[in-house]
């Protein structure tokens, strides 16, 4: 239940070089730099209620631990994956739709703060939310 709450983008660990690992065009990534994202995280056992809000879009995902699931990636990606709760980090294991590769991504708290971590063919970037 540590996830709980609502969460604000504070700053990105090499978000643009990861983005331009996805393929997305450099327009989208300068927007992508100043989306304002919100994460609003309810955990109910094993089922979660996300909404993501941004300058650009409001997106409302529901999804239980261990059971696959498809989602549509700000910049129209899709992916179909899992999220697992180890310990208290939830990893993400999502494949693309469009060209199958894999898109991991973890979520802890450290120190306060959630700490969101992204792998994608061999780029890693991070962002950090601070509780609102």
């Amino acid at each position: 239940m540590a996830f709980n709450g609502c969460w604000k983008v504070d700053r990105s660990d090499n978000y643009d070089k990861f983005m331009e690992q996805m393929g997305i065009n450099v327009m989208k990534r300068k927007l992508a730099e100043h989306d304002n994202l919100k994460i609003t995280i309810e955990q109910n056992g094993n089922n979660f209620h996300i909404k993501e809000s941004s300058t650009f879009r409001t997106k409302d995902i529901d999804f239980t631990l261990g059971v696959q699931f498809d989602y549509t990636l700000a910049d129209g990606t899709e992916v179909s994956g899992t999220w697992e709760l180890e310990g208290d980090k939830m990893n993400g294991n999502f494949t693309r739709k469009d060209n199958n590769k894999v898109l991991i991504t973890t979520r802890s708290i450290v120190g306060g703060e959630l700490v969101q971590t992204y792998n994608y063919d061999g780029v890693d970037a991070k962002r950090i939310f601070k509780k609102q």
